[in-house]
């Protein structure tokens, strides 16, 4: 199994964008998961001064943060993900490919076990 997560902020969520530069700037230091989980379990404070706040909490170098968050540096690797998800056929999230079938939006665990199931007996 191989995961590859990319970024997809939604352009109606005005916080969207920053908090997924905000990710791979955590990224950098190795706290991907970690800070992306804190995102979601704070979806209602996004804004710049918590975007950094959060890397704080998390024991990330705040310069080295701060600064790469303010630089946007991740942006074009941010818009070549969205023209990515975009030519696969994505248009909103969570989004997920298994084998290159789409599951589209939130799905039950069941949605994922047939898709799963049905690939697995084609390899057989």
């Amino acid at each position: 199994m191989k995961l590859i997560y990319r970024e997809y902020p939604l352009p109606n969520h005005q916080n969207a964008r920053p908090a997924s530069e905000a990710g791979q700037c955590a990224n950098e230091q190795g706290k991907f998961w970690p800070y992306h989980d804190k995102l979601f379990t704070n979806q209602q404070r996004l804004g710049a001064a918590d975007l950094k706040q959060y890397a704080a909490d998390l024991g990330l170098d705040s310069a080295k943060f701060n600064a790469c968050l303010d630089s946007h540096k991740y942006g074009p690797l941010i818009d070549a993900d969205i023209a990515a998800g975009n030519e696969a056929g994505v248009n909103g999230t969570p989004a997920f490919f298994i084998n290159g079938r789409l599951i589209s939006g939130a799905q039950p665990f069941e949605a994922f076990k047939k898709i799963i199931d049905e690939e697995l007996e084609q390899k057989r």
